[in-house]
Formats: structure tokens, sequence, C-alpha cells
């Protein structure tokens, strides 16, 4: 029902940024809850941030005044502007979309209806 494509995953040193997209298909754009998560190796799945469909953020506490969502309904795109880059910040990142969330599942983190495939942060000290 929903497609998700992230992209603007790489390799940047501690204190660098980032920005990761993700363009959604496949469902009205502006019905959808849109989330970011990641996973680094042998870790659990993370909760990072995530915007609702009146575009309030939220934000994990580990990335709070570093990181930024925003979502451009006209471009179908959620974007994560990542600064001040932390090696702690290195894992797999995935957006997800739901229909029905209106905050963010924190003790559910994986309950979101549609994922994208991931797209690889690395962050060098």
């Amino acid at each position: 029902q929903v497609q998700l494509v992230e992209s603007g995953g790489g390799l940047v040193q501690a204190g660098g940024s980032l920005r990761l997209s993700c363009a959604a298909s496949g469902r009205p754009f502006s019905s959808l809850f849109l989330g970011w998560l990641r996973q680094a190796p042998g870790k659990e799945r993370e909760f990072v941030a995530a915007i609702s469909r009146s575009a309030v953020p939220y934000y994990a506490d580990s990335v709070k005044g570093r990181f930024t969502i925003s979502r451009d309904n006209a471009k179908n795109t959620v974007y994560l502007q990542m600064n001040s880059l932390k090696p702690e910040d290195t894992a797999v990142y995935h957006c997800a979309a739901d229909g029905k969330l209106t905050v963010p599942p924190t003790r559910r983190p994986g309950a979101y209806d549609y994922w994208g495939q991931g797209t690889q942060v690395t962050v060098s000290s």
C-alpha cells in the first residue's frame, strides 16, 4: 500500500552533517504519520524522530538539538537533517510510515505499518 525509499546515507566524520530523504508512494502522503528509526549491529531498533500529519515533530532525547525532521507534502518526502553527528549515531536508518499513529510508539518502536529498505550512516571518530 505504501512504498518508502530512503537515500542520503554515507560516511561522515564526527561533527559533520548528513541529510536523509525518504520518498513515499502508494497512499496519500498527507495522511501518513512518518518516522525515522535506526538499528546498529547487535542492538534493538531505536526510535530517532517522527512527524505527524500536521508537522508536529518528535525526537529521541539522544538526538534533540542535533537532528531535525521535516516533511514536504508536495514532494511526498520526509527528511532527517542530522548535524553534529557522533560515532554512536552509526546505524542503518529506516523511514517508516503509518496511517493510524498520531504520536510515536516509543515503547513499540516497530509498530509502523510500512518500512523502507534502510540507508547506512557511518560516523567516524
